[in-house]
């Protein structure tokens, strides 16, 4: 009931002007993201998707609701995924498409003035309701879309982190050197445990340097989990050699009960480095 070609065209003969209205009320000062760029080319960029968004839109009113979503969703998951807009508030960009809604409204109102003899009432009113249901679903899609291309980039800067928090440092033929720093505390343990066995794995070392000379503290189960770590490497054919415990490390260790029997054990990297080439 809602499909009209000829206020579809009217929309998009309008398209032009609806984008130089959007962004002229754009502000500028103040607001993060991309919205704020004075980068022409960002500002290129901005317009055209602008351009992009009011063709797909204007085609509620001419395709069905299926084809409309098939076609409007890509343009939508696209943009969700630019790294300009994963900068921008998201509120912000809520806040654009909110406006946008209300320069459809101002176009829709000049059409049916336009239009008195052709456009009843309870037209006029689905109409209404088109925009408004329609701009409320991409608002949701584009949020949706939104919050999978941030947890995507939460999870690649997890991992990212992961990994400088478990440096192995290959040196000449299959030796590695794992340096860790700072306090560990039971969640870091696990991450070490679990990233350390798959690298060593990985990548075939056959011998693993654990220089603990900058760790802080080591408690009952941290020192349980270091002690699981060497037996798995062990498993996987990985030698390990503990290098550089501080005496108030070694001392804790005492306290708890703690035994390194078994495990190759040098006071200093250089001494660890020296005693097997």
């Amino acid at each position: 009931m809602h499909r009209n070609q000829t206020l579809y065209t009217f929309l998009v003969d309008k398209i032009p002007e609806l984008t130089d209205k959007w962004y002229n009320s754009l502000s500028k000062c103040g607001d993060e993201g991309i919205y704020s760029s004075t980068d022409p080319i960002v500002i290129k960029q901005l317009k055209e998707q602008h351009d992009e968004f009011q063709l797909h839109f204007c085609e509620v009113f001419l395709l069905s609701q299926r084809d409309f979503n098939e076609r409007f969703r890509p343009w939508i998951k696209k943009v969700a995924q630019d790294v300009k807009y994963q900068h921008t508030p998201l509120h912000l960009v809520v806040r654009e498409f909110m406006k946008n809604r209300e320069l459809y409204f101002t176009l829709l109102d000049e059409y049916i003035s336009n239009h008195k003899e052709d456009v009843t009432e309870p037209l006029a009113r689905v109409w209404e309701h088109v925009i408004t249901s329609t701009f409320d679903d991409i608002i949701f899609a584009f949020s949706q879309e939104s919050h999978q291309a941030a947890q995507i980039r939460l999870e690649a800067q997890q991992e990212l982190i992961n990994e400088l928090s478990t440096p192995i440092i290959h040196l000449k033929g299959h030796n590695a050197l794992l340096p860790l720093v700072g306090t560990i505390d039971d969640e870091r343990a696990k991450m070490i445990l679990d990233n350390v066995l798959e690298q060593c794995t990985k990548t075939q070392i056959s011998k693993l340097y654990i220089d603990l000379s900058g760790v802080v503290i080591v408690n009952r189960i941290v020192g349980h989990q270091l002690f699981q770590l060497i037996d798995s490497l062990r498993l996987v054919g990985t030698e390990t050699i503990l290098c550089g415990i501080r005496e108030e490390i070694a001392k804790g260790a005492i306290r708890l009960g703690m035994a390194f029997e078994g495990i190759d054990i040098k006071s200093s990297l250089s001494q660890a480095l020296a005693s097997h080439t």
